[in-house]
């Protein structure tokens, strides 16, 4: 049985739903927004701040282009060993904290995880063993999308679309960054589910059953 799955999805297609129905389908814990304060207490910054900032695009090897002389190698006059540290961009530091605790959580046990590049995280980590992952993506039209982003979400009807693929735009360009991967592609997952095809607790239950059988 696959006991550690990872939910990746669009923006309004429900996967977070999807996720905590699964979770309760097979009887384990779900993690998602819980990620956000543990990942507060492991690098120090506020729940806040990396609620609003966890999927800006602000890699450290953009960063290091700006930066220029601060990241000199030794050697150089302008080297300083604990430059690193000190000028290592948050965006890094947070995604470093949330590798640490979802490395940590899938170590716990089986689960469900939702988002934060977690099966590139898991699916690379020497700590987790691959035959326990499942790594599924969710996604569904966009009509769907905008359908439930206005009954759901309260999104103004005359920006849903635009809204949702902008929330999209920034998932991809954060996981795309910092896996160097690309957000979607199916050679990166082992199921790619339409979540319009059974609806969101159809959904839930088929995943369930594959993991059941693998």
């Amino acid at each position: 049985m696959k006991n550690i799955i990872t939910i990746s999805r669009e923006y309004c297609s429900g996967g977070h739903t999807i996720g905590q129905l699964l979770a309760k389908e097979l009887n384990i814990p779900f993690y998602d927004k819980e990620i956000i304060d543990m990942t507060a207490q492991q690098s120090g910054l506020s729940a806040d701040y990396i609620k609003n900032n966890e999927q800006n695009l602000s890699s450290g090897w953009l960063y290091t282009l700006l930066l220029g002389a601060s990241y000199a190698s030794p050697g150089s006059s302008s080297f300083n060993p604990n430059n690193h540290l000190q000028n290592t961009p948050l965006a890094d530091q947070v995604f470093n904290a949330q590798r640490k605790v979802i490395v940590d959580l899938a170590k716990k046990g089986p689960c469900v995880i939702v988002g934060r590049c977690s099966d590139y995280i898991l699916k690379h980590s020497d700590e987790i063993d691959k035959k326990d992952l499942l790594n599924v993506f969710i996604y569904a039209p966009i009509e769907d999308k905008v359908k439930r982003g206005i009954e759901e979400k309260r999104l103004d009807p005359s920006k849903a679309e635009k809204e949702i693929k902008l929330v999209d735009k920034r998932r991809a360009n954060h996981y795309n960054t910092f896996t160097e991967r690309t957000w979607g592609n199916r050679s990166h997952y082992d199921l790619l589910l339409n979540s319009s095809l059974l609806g969101l607790e159809g959904s839930a239950k088929l995943i369930a059953e594959i993991a059941k059988k693998l």
